[in-house]
């Protein structure tokens, strides 16, 4: 875990959404944007460097987060995978910030949403002050995971867990963490009990 408070606690894959910010309920569209995934993403790089020199201020450990397995040595999931969020996470001006788009199908999609919502800071720029801008993004501003862990770590499942599986898990860990059992703390309880938390969050 680092020691910069300012840098986001992210991991690349699998999709890691800020915590307490709610998933998109209502049905998915394909969205009107004419664009493949790696023109959004280099939509998105060049949207960031551009905030960054508009503001004077740095754009730090950028992070792309998604559902997409970039790693060449497993079976690659594809640009369409079932759950298509994406979440770009980076430091800015002191703040621990995340975007986080899942309302379209395609994961290329929501990375362009994500594109023209870094441009629409760039306009408040144009039009307004840094400190109106720094107040906008303070509604992205990210928590990090519980005690620099993902919740997916805490309650030891992995890729897309269904809402069932983390019940599951954390009824089996709250056994072992209770307070009243042997190696059991309130500490250990609290950390599983945010780690569901975060997780419902998340997955719904």
């Amino acid at each position: 875990m680092t020691t910069d408070r300012s840098a986001p606690q992210a991991q690349a894959y699998p999709l890691q959404w800020p915590s307490g910010f709610p998933r998109w309920k209502q049905g998915r569209v394909s969205g009107s944007f004419k664009t493949n995934f790696e023109t959004a993403l280099r939509n998105v790089k060049k949207s960031l460097e551009l905030f960054a020199k508009d503001s004077g201020k740095k754009i730090e450990f950028p992070v792309l987060s998604s559902n997409i397995d970039f790693n060449p040595l497993t079976i690659n999931t594809g640009n369409r995978p079932a759950d298509p969020g994406v979440a770009v996470w980076f430091a800015w001006d002191g703040l621990q910030v995340c975007i986080p788009v899942d309302r379209y199908d395609t994961p290329a999609a929501n990375l362009q949403a994500i594109h023209h919502i870094i441009e629409a800071r760039r306009v408040e720029l144009r039009h307004g002050t840094l400190a109106l801008v720094r107040a906008t993004f303070s509604g992205f501003q990210a928590l990090p995971a519980p005690k620099g862990k993902h919740w997916r770590d805490i309650l030891q499942v992995g890729g897309n867990p269904t809402r069932a599986v983390v019940e599951a898990n954390y009824k089996r860990l709250a056994q072992d963490y209770h307070p009243d059992r042997a190696g059991g703390s309130i500490e250990k309880m609290s950390e599983l009990n945010a780690a569901r938390d975060a997780a419902i969050a998340e997955i719904g």
